[in-house]
């Protein structure tokens, strides 16, 4: 039975104020040098605490880093003084999603990166409503972000979300384009501004630390049946991180997720990073068109 136009927003409520706890969370356990690893496992309990579901695991991407770094099982980076630091939280209730990102400056108050990723999110969020066309919120972000001196991230975008979807359509590009299709009134629309000092693109590197359910395929072992299960039943297809298996060895994990990707069955989303090592700053809010 699908749900009524007022069900479904009330469900978006739900999800906001969900996530409205667990920034202001975040941004109270991000104070001082911490282990990433504790600090994902603090606000990913704290959603579920608040009555949601992490959508993916929270990400925790320092300096050159732009997305994808979630802390691994025994994951030692520390955050410290001076480290650019984005944490991209996604939160679910009973479906509908709220993506957010924020970057912070460890031990300093602020950075010209954080300050232009920001700037350029307002302007575009202000811009909002029925019938703006993708091309004309990139160009407001490209345009913000240039004038500061620094380059958007091109191959990263915002993107519309739909009930256990993380990215649906559209994209929303950080860079000019001819994109004319339009937003529409109750869409769901997460707009995700990357910022850097560097050349402005990503590309994908090692290690792999979050995963996705992509389709039933028989496996023969029996860890990796377990897992499919679990990304396709409890996680609801959306990505997970192998520290939420705790009842399969890492050892065994790995070789499971190794068949599970050789059969397509399971999909990865490998680290990004900016190509020149240049820092990025990540700012995203997640709007219903209205």
């Amino acid at each position: 039975m699908e749900e009524t136009e007022k069900e479904v927003l009330e469900a978006y409520a739900a999800c906001k104020k969900i996530s409205d706890q667990t920034i202001k969370l975040a941004n109270e356990e991000i104070l001082g040098e911490r282990h990433a690893f504790d600090l994902a496992e603090i606000l990913e309990q704290g959603i579920k605490d608040f009555g949601g579901q992490p959508a993916w695991p929270v990400n925790i991407s320092v300096n050159n880093i732009a997305a994808h770094y979630t802390p691994d099982i025994n994951d030692t980076l520390t955050l410290r003084e001076g480290d650019l630091v984005k944490l991209d939280i996604g939160v679910h209730f009973e479906g509908y999603i709220w993506d957010r990102a924020f970057t912070v400056c460890m031990g300093r108050k602020t950075h010209p990166l954080i300050e232009t990723s920001e700037e350029a999110l307002v302007k575009a969020l202000e811009a909002i409503k029925p019938g703006i066309t993708v091309s004309k919120i990139s160009e407001i972000i490209e345009s913000t972000v240039l004038k500061r001196g620094f380059n958007p991230i091109r191959n990263l975008s915002g993107h519309a979300l739909e009930r256990y979807n993380q990215h649906a359509h559209p994209s929303i590009p950080n860079t000019r384009n001819n994109i004319q299709e339009t937003l529409k009134e109750g869409q769901a629309v997460a707009i995700e501004v990357f910022v850097t000092n560097g050349t402005g693109w990503v590309k994908e590197s090692s290690p792999v630390m979050i995963y996705q359910y992509q389709q039933d395929r028989p496996v023969r072992m029996w860890e990796a049946r377990k897992i499919l299960e679990k990304a396709k039943n409890e996680f609801h297809k959306l990505p997970f991180a192998k520290r939420w298996i705790k009842d399969i060895s890492p050892l065994k994990f790995d070789l499971a997720i190794k068949q599970l990707i050789e059969m397509d069955a399971i999909k990865e989303h490998p680290i990004l990073k900016e190509q020149s090592n240049g820092l990025v700053a990540q700012t995203e809010e997640t709007i219903i068109v209205k």
